[in-house]
């Protein structure tokens, strides 16, 4: 399969790497940063300097492919959709963005070709275990989701460090929540919500942040009461966020936080992925619960020439590495708008890319 993917950052390069290596993809890699193009000089590729922000670029670029994989910033999601949907090549991306996913489900309508946005952890992976878990019902009451991709070892106050898009976190942080409560459609203010758990005994808090439900709202409306999707931290970091967003109105001035977030919270490869998902309702009479909970670990370079790989990139493209393969495979709609949930979990994890969520390790208890 000709694909294109746009973006060698931390997240592309693994992307790469995987679909590379797999012998059923020749791939092209665009990206503006010659430096991160380098890194992948040692595989089987076409690695090339492109101005991945400009419409004309990318239409020239991808005519001729069979599909485009879209690792760019949130932003740019919509002009890359668009420029897919002219050249008639299928569109897979890792978008969180509310506004881009739906500008993309209208480039979608009426479309020969497939647009598969949202196909990372959260969204993406997250939707595709809380909708497999909801068919097992025959009454849903509350469909519940939190995520966290966290430092092994923090160290400073806000108990974080850089593990994926600086853009794509403060923009989870920033923009309202859907939800569903009381069977009602809702938004939510990001960083409420605030509760707290235990998980292997460590201490944890969730909070709103917009994006990781993808488009279960919409799926799941007038079945289940309540819904929602939370993003998972050390207790003590909403709190702090909530000071530079809200008190010091830095919401309002996203590039200087951007900016200060860069140069003073260092980025790591040793990191966790918690996935925990919850659902409850009634089954043949009885009110029953169901829960997922995983945590996927960072991989260490084996001396045998395998690089080391943090768990959130290892997740990441883990997620969207699948749809694709499943995709090729027949195994999904070859047209129009595909929703995460439409992938079956148990297809999902027998994949060779899927297969790294079941490597990790299985939660027992949670408390």
């Amino acid at each position: 399969m000709r694909i294109t993917l746009l973006g060698a950052g931390h997240i592309g390069q693994t992307i790469a790497r995987l679909l590379s290596s797999s012998g059923d993809y020749d791939v092209t890699v665009l990206d503006r940063d010659d430096v991160a193009l380098s890194r992948l000089q040692a595989l089987p590729l076409v690695a090339r300097v492109a101005d991945t922000a400009d419409p004309a670029v990318l239409l020239q670029a991808l005519r001729g492919q069979q599909a485009v994989i879209n690792a760019l910033p949130y932003h740019l999601a919509t002009t890359a959709a668009t420029a897919a949907r002219e050249a008639r090549c299928h569109y897979f991306d890792l978008t969180e963005d509310v506004a881009a996913t739906q500008a993309i489900q209208r480039l979608a309508d009426g479309a020969e070709t497939a647009f598969m946005p949202q196909c990372g952890l959260a969204p993406g992976f997250i939707g595709i275990v809380a909708h497999h878990l909801a068919q097992g019902f025959d009454t849903l009451h509350e469909v519940k989701m939190r995520v966290g991709a966290l430092p092994a070892f923090p160290t400073n106050a806000l108990k974080y460090n850089l593990t994926w898009s600086v853009d794509g976190l403060i923009n989870e942080y920033c923009h309202p929540c859907q939800a569903i409560h009381d069977g009602q459609l809702v938004d939510m203010l990001p960083l409420e919500g605030l509760e707290h758990f235990s998980m292997d005994g460590v201490e944890y808090e969730a909070f709103n942040t917009s994006g990781g439900l993808g488009t279960l709202c919409t799926t799941l409306a007038g079945r289940v009461q309540t819904l929602d999707y939370k993003s998972v931290r050390y207790p003590g970091h909403r709190a702090l966020m909530k000071v530079l967003l809200e008190e010091l109105q830095l919401k309002h001035d996203t590039a200087t936080l951007k900016a200060i977030m860069k140069r003073s919270i260092p980025s790591t490869m040793q990191d966790v992925v918690l996935v925990f998902v919850t659902v409850s309702g009634l089954r043949e009479g009885s009110l029953v619960q169901e829960v997922f909970a995983r945590k996927i670990f960072a991989e260490r370079a084996d001396g045998h020439g395998s690089a080391a790989q943090s768990a959130i990139q290892i997740t990441t493209a883990a997620g969207i590495c699948a749809a694709v393969d499943l995709f090729r495979e027949g195994a999904l709609p070859q047209h129009g708008f595909i929703r995460q949930e439409q992938v079956p979990l148990p297809a999902f994890l027998a994949n060779r890319f899927g297969s790294a969520y079941q490597q990790s390790r299985q939660v027992e208890s949670i408390g």
